[in-house]
């Protein structure tokens, strides 16, 4: 039997009817871009978060670079952010001009909030928070330093749909908080799509003008936009997901509450939770010395596996001109040669589980 490390088809085959219906009704209707369906996902997202507004993008990307454009971030500004993001969020940043200052992450992969106020400096504008694998980041910490400097905060939620620090969801602790929807996500797409959630409503109305051309009104354009849009069907299809997003992350928590109670190989680390955050587990992810003898040992057994990521965004070709050697933030680097996402998916089966913890139990390197 071969085992994917994600299969995005059992989410789909789990609620065919109702993705097929709304698919179709979408069709029908001839009317394909800013509709109903995408202003009722923006509402139901905006409740579902708690955030006061929502306003659907193209994808998650756009929602990370256009919130630091609307902040008024850009050339000479400085934005703290993680080391071991993916590079997305650093392409946010560095989209605008503005030069990103990283952070070393904690034990539980997210940043670490001690080592956040030594990086401020004069030219410190906001701090990117990245809520990655779907665990929350420590937000108190991260709240006060921003006011305590008067610093924008911004959240990467691409990974963390309906995570919670202290029962507060991802996303409504800063200024912006920026979604993925991407098809691998918890609360993915079949295709790309992106949406920000905020409580100010002026920068909720900045983000409809500028997702649409700059133009509040049709051929007025009021700023040099972009053409950022979540289209009727994406958004009709997601807004089937939805209704369903509990009972799918209750899914996830239970395989990985199975593989944490069942793995025990000392040839790698299992993930841990802190106290305080929920985790939607949009990855599973060990930690091993042994990475890639495990890799290697798992595709002999047809089971699939994912580095997420292996190149730390400071040592990519892409960002070669920040300067920055290996060594430069070790344990960024340590994270990148050693992390590895197991299988992981709505609608994994007990047997498929079983076969991956047989497996990994059996490692011996």
């Amino acid at each position: 039997m071969k085992i994917m490390p994600n299969r995005l088809d059992r989410g789909f085959y789990m609620f065919q009817k109702e993705f097929e219906d709304k698919a179709l009704e979408v069709l029908r209707s001839g009317w394909y871009v800013l509709g109903n369906e995408v202003k009722s996902f923006e509402e139901e997202w905006a409740a579902y978060t708690g955030a006061g507004y929502c306003v659907g993008l193209a994808s998650g990307l756009d929602a990370l670079w256009m919130a630091f454009r609307i902040l008024g971030i850009g050339t000479g500004d400085e934005v703290i952010v993680q080391g071991n993001t993916y590079i997305a969020s650093v392409m946010g940043i560095t989209m605008n001009g503005a030069t990103p200052v990283f952070v070393e992450p904690d034990e539980y992969y997210n940043i670490d909030t001690s080592r956040i106020e030594e990086k401020i400096t004069e030219r410190t504008k906001a701090i990117l928070v990245v809520h990655l694998y779907g665990q929350a980041s420590k937000m108190d910490d991260v709240v006060a330093l921003a006011k305590r400097y008067n610093l924008r905060l911004v959240e990467d939620c691409a990974q963390s749909h309906g995570a919670c620090w202290q029962g507060k969801m991802t996303g409504t602790f800063g200024d912006i908080g920026c979604f993925s929807f991407y098809p691998s996500k918890n609360l993915g797409a079949f295709g790309d799509g992106g949406a920000i959630v905020t409580n100010d409503a002026k920068i909720a109305e900045d983000f409809r003008i500028y997702r649409n051309y700059g133009s509040e009104k049709r051929y007025y354009n009021k700023v040099v936009g972009a053409n950022s849009r979540l289209d009727e069907i994406q958004a009709g299809l997601l807004r089937v997901r939805l209704k369903h997003l509990d009972e799918l992350a209750a899914e996830k928590v239970r395989i990985a509450e199975r593989y944490t109670a069942e793995l025990h190989n000392p040839l790698f680390e299992l993930p841990r939770v802190r106290e305080g955050a929920s985790h939607i587990w949009h990855q599973y992810v060990i930690r091993s010395e042994k990475r890639d003898a495990i890799i290697d040992y798992l595709n002999k057994k047809d089971i699939g596996t994912i580095i997420h990521y292996p190149i730390p965004p400071h040592l990519s070709e892409a960002y070669q001109y920040l300067g920055y050697r290996e060594g430069a933030f070790p344990i960024t680097e340590k994270y990148a040669k050693s992390v590895l996402s197991i299988p992981m998916y709505n609608g994994m089966t007990d047997e498929e589980q079983s076969i991956v913890i047989r497996a990994l139990n059996k490692f011996e390197g």
